[in-house]
Formats: structure tokens, sequence, C-alpha cells
């Protein structure tokens, strides 16, 4: 029997895509991917690792699933009348939102650049995607984006707050005519919540198209896995019936839930990283070869002469940060910068100036 090129059963387009790039970090100041840069502190990894260690692996997650729901429902304050369900991060629930509005003619639709999830699960799911080009200081371009809005009919649009890469928060007046405008489904992306200085939290209850989601990565859980999504009950429900069977562990669940019961550690911890980023904001704006832009996340956006060569400088000082100059051609010549420790800003300062 002769040998098959069994890659020809896979899909065309799928063929064509680049997968998700992880870069090695071993050995390296790691400030690539916007990650809380505290660790638990040592008599709370303890206290953790006795709860793991005593959980029924045997069993498949049950009813405890249902307390980190009603944990997360209290921690974001879910309005009355909504429902809360879990993902496996909030990757996961992009995919789902994506699959559940696969109807016949639906797109998705997102500002540009942003969080490249939007657009890969559309092209996963055979949605179109069409995105929208924010202005050139990175603001939505409010014209544009309604325009978009009337022409394709956009079954979902993905509204990042605050935005990945450029960090910053958009007009709210010109998000509430995004929402009033589209026909479908409005998601807000509150991915960076915990560094951010406003959020929709408070205010989806006055829009019965608009569903908010987080994750707990940025709270400080990149390695949990743990994202969720709240909106009203009959469209939550719609989408939840779309998630797998246990897709959230209960190792994972048990890790959110210790979280939450010692929150006020890491907000402590959120607000020591923003204490950092106002730093590193000020000595960025000093370096005259710099241009930065304001950030209400995680991470800084920066534009250097040659964001390549800068790149490759700072990694071969022992600094990895993200070069996103290729991503789009409004981010030429941009880098990310992850907010780190005081003592990791340090480093990258020194690596970034001595690129320049």
């Amino acid at each position: 029997m002769s040998r098959r090129d069994l890659t020809k059963l896979i899909r065309s387009d799928v063929q064509s895509m680049h997968a998700y790039a992880i870069q090695p970090s071993q050995g390296m100041v790691k400030l690539d991917a916007m990650e809380n840069p505290h660790r638990l502190p040592a008599a709370l990894q303890a206290e953790l690792g006795q709860r793991l260690g005593a959980l029924p692996l045997n069993r498949y997650p049950g009813e405890r699933i249902n307390d980190l729901r009603r944990a997360l429902a209290e921690y974001a304050r879910m309005p009355e009348g909504f429902e809360i369900m879990l993902g496996n991060g909030s990757d996961e629930l992009i995919s789902l939102i994506a699959m559940a509005c696969d109807v016949p003619g639906a797109c998705i639709l997102a500002p540009e650049p942003g969080f490249v999830m939007y657009a890969m699960s559309a092209q996963l799911q055979g949605l179109k995607f069409v995105g929208v080009a924010l202005t050139k200081d990175f603001e939505l371009d409010e014209a544009a984006m309604l325009a978009a809005i009337a022409q394709h009919q956009p079954a979902v649009i993905h509204i990042a707050y605050p935005n990945n890469p450029t960090a910053n928060l958009w007009n709210d007046e010109v998000i509430e005519k995004i929402i009033e405008a589209a026909p479908g489904l409005v998601v807000i992306d509150e991915a960076y919540q915990p560094f951010s200085s406003r959020s929709w939290g408070d205010r989806i209850a006055r829009y019965p198209n608009v569903l908010l989601m987080r994750t707990l990565s940025k709270f400080g859980l990149a390695g949990v896995r743990i994202g969720y999504l709240i909106g009203p009950k009959a469209v939550v429900g719609e989408i939840d019936k779309l998630r797998p069977p246990y897709n959230v562990s209960v190792l994972n669940c048990e890790c959110a839930l210790f979280a939450l019961e010692h929150q006020d550690v890491f907000a402590a911890q959120a607000k020591a990283v923003r204490e950092e980023r106002a730093a590193l904001q000020t000595a960025l704006a000093a370096l005259p070869a710099v241009r930065s832009w304001p950030s209400d996340a995680n991470m800084i956006l920066v534009r250097v002469p040659d964001a390549q060569k800068t790149f490759d400088g700072m990694k071969s000082r022992g600094v990895l940060v993200k070069n996103v100059s290729k991503m789009n051609p409004l981010l030429a010549n941009c880098l990310r910068l992850t907010v780190g420790t005081a003592d990791e800003n340090a480093q990258m300062l020194a690596a970034l100036q001595a690129c320049l």
C-alpha cells in the first residue's frame, strides 16, 4: 500500500496559517507576554500545595466548578438576571462565541491592530473577519467603525478594553455608539482589568447585546487558564451549550478559588505593577529616540528607530520583549514591553538604551 500525504486531509486554509508562536525564554528577563511578574508568597504556595494535593484527581470536575462560578460572579459584581460561563482561558470563550454565531452570512468585526485571536477564531470557524483600522494614534475611528457595521452587519464585534497590543482605553462615547449601531453581540474584552482605570462591568446591564469577558491570566494566574464570560442569561445559556464538558480542571478550579480567597494579595501585586508602569513611562519619555503611548494595561507600546535591530539587541542582552512591528502597518517599528518588577524594568531600560 502506497504511503499517502495525510496533510491533504487538513483544510487548505489551516495549512496556510502559522501556529501561535511562543518565544523560548529560559534564562531571560521575560517581558514579552504581559504576565504578572509576582509569584505567590511562600506561605501561600505551601497552603495551595496542600489543597491541590488533597483533590480527588480520579474524579471529573463536579460541583466545585459552580463554587468558582459563584465566586467570580461576586468578584465581578455580576448584575441580576445575568449568567456566567467559564472557559479554558478567554481564548476558548472567543472560539465558542464564533462557533455559536456561525450562521449563513455572519461575520466578526474588530478594530485593528488588536488581539490576534479575534481574527483567528473567525477564520477557524469559516467566518468572514472584518478588521477596521485604528487611527494613527491607535484610537477608534468612529466613522470607519460605524460605516463597517452598516455595511457588513456583523454578528459579533470585539472591543478590547484596554486594547492589545496598544494598551490604551478607547473613548466610551464612541463605544456606546458602536453598541447602539451593532445588529448583533458586542464583546467587551477586559483582559487587563486589574491594571485599568475604567471598566464596563457596572454598565453592561444597560445593553442587552453586550457581553463582558475577562480572564484570571492578568490577575496573576496565567498558568491556570481561567476565562469567564458574563451576559444576559438567554445569550450566555446558548453559548454555554457549546462548551466542552469538564473544560476547567479540578486543579485550575481550586487554584482560582484559592486566589479569589486571597484577592488582597493579588490586588497589592496589581498596584505594584501600576506603580512600576508609571515609573517606566516616565523613564521612556526621557529617551529621545523612543515614542511611547499611554497605557492602562501591564504593557507599554513603544516605537523605536529600528524594531528588529532593537529587539535582537535586547535579546542578546538577556531581555525578551515582543516585536509587534510586522503585525500591522500601523505598528511599524513598534515593540511591546511588559511591565515587570522594579529590577526587571531596570534591566529592560538598560538594554533598550544600549540598543538605541
